[in-house]
């Protein structure tokens, strides 16, 4: 069974592979065929069939000439990390001590770099931004080499520090970043979409409602 799937770029890998799984896992052994890019132009793809399923932080607009259908796979919060003697600087005072620490962001085209910028102006903090990183793996390389503090969807948080020997700084519940999976039907018929959906739904982003 082939699976073709669109995935922001914007997305953390880590993230991506957390909702693959569970088609991995399947009673027929599932083929993954996995592409990253802009959502617009996956969705021109999905349009035409030529994608099974987009996974994004954004939902598609009901302004766009394609026909599809947002499925809401779950939300979580954001966990602020860093290389270890920053995170012990930096942790006391949190979220205050944010205000002048170095900082690495997602690129300006990212949900979560607005999530970022709308709570950091809210509460009237300015960061020392070291770094915009489009690439969400190259950011937290940056990160772990000590050079600012990132973000992170929580649901990965342990995965992250593992991979990266990063530590904690703190987590803030109250910024929401949601994840979709976006196809062009209303009821999902693909058995490894409806077994990533539901996984999503029960188990990855169960804890975090």
């Amino acid at each position: 069974m082939r699976l073709v799937v669109g995935a922001s770029s914007t997305l953390a890998k880590t993230i991506v592979y957390r909702l693959l799984q569970p088609a991995l896992h399947l009673p027929e052994p599932v083929q993954i065929i996995y592409e990253e890019g802009d959502p617009n132009d996956l969705l021109a793809r999905l349009a035409v069939n030529a994608l099974d399923v987009v996974l994004t932080d954004v939902p598609a607009s009901p302004h766009i000439k394609v026909r599809v259908f947002n499925h809401l796979l779950g939300e979580c919060g954001l966990s602020f990390m860093a290389a270890p003697a920053l995170a012990a600087k930096y942790r006391r005072h949190f979220p205050r001590s944010l205000h002048g620490a170095p900082m690495l962001l997602p690129s300006e085209n990212s949900a979560l770099r607005r999530l970022l910028d709308h709570w950091l102006y809210q509460h009237d903090i300015t960061p020392l931004v070291r770094g915009e990183l489009a690439d969400s793996s190259v950011l937290k390389v940056f990160g772990a080499a000590g050079v600012g503090i990132f973000a992170i969807p929580t649901v990965i948080e342990r995965e992250v520090m593992q991979q990266y020997h990063v530590h904690r700084v703190g987590r803030l519940p109250t910024i929401r970043e949601r994840f979709y999976a976006i196809s062009v039907e209303r009821q999902l018929q693909h058995p490894a979409v409806v077994a990533i959906t539901r996984a999503a739904r029960t188990e990855l982003f169960a804890s975090e409602r």
